[in-house]
């Protein structure tokens, strides 16, 4: 695998926010989203070649059990334009749609709704409202019965927070306002 950094920190973002957790960030991604924080990963001859072994040595430095995988695009937390019906139903995703200000709706393969599970979380990174309206009508048509673990991310430091948490409440939204923990503990200090 080609993997950018190996890290140990706390999790910034899903229901898993605020854990210790060791990130294996992989190298390479298919899109070039316009609010990608880790664009120092997006190339594919930017990572180092590691078996699964050297992988696996690395995670045993640490003594912690959650361990995410990352990108690129990684498949375990995806930007959801790859297919996921080979990923093992027992692994959590963590699947983006991406929103109009990203630059890449529609990205989404659309089948890749048949591969989500009540264990499964998705994101939609939200920079303005209409954002919000293509996540709210996203979340309504298509993924309310597959997952109730829905996060809409505020885009850092675009879109405040808290206009975006008064949206939320105002129409009774039931998701998860998902703030990037990691940028308000480190800014934007890589390996972090």
């Amino acid at each position: 695998m080609k993997v950018s950094e190996i890290f140990f920190s706390i999790q910034g973002e899903s229901s898993y926010a605020g854990l210790p957790c060791v990130f294996i960030r992989l190298a390479g991604c298919n899109l070039r989203c316009k609010w990608c924080d880790t664009t120092y990963a997006q190339g594919y001859d930017e990572g180092e070649a590691l078996s699964i072994e050297q992988i696996t040595d690395a995670l045993n430095k640490f003594k912690c059990r959650l361990v995410e995988i990352t990108g690129g695009e990684a498949l375990l937390e995806t930007n959801g334009s790859v297919n996921l019906e080979m990923v093992d139903a027992n692994i959590i995703k963590i699947v983006d749609v991406k929103c109009p200000s990203s630059g890449h709706d529609g990205s989404f393969l659309m089948e890749n709704i048949n591969f989500i599970n009540p264990q499964d979380e998705i994101k939609f990174v939200i920079a303005d409202r209409k954002d919000y309206e293509f996540a709210r009508a996203f979340m309504e048509r298509c993924i309310q019965h597959k997952t109730t673990r829905i996060l809409f991310a505020p885009v850092y430091p675009k879109m405040p927070s808290q206009e975006l948490a008064n949206w939320i409440l105002t129409e009774g939204l039931q998701v998860r306002l998902q703030i990037q923990m990691h940028k308000y503990i480190w800014n934007e200090e890589r390996k972090r």
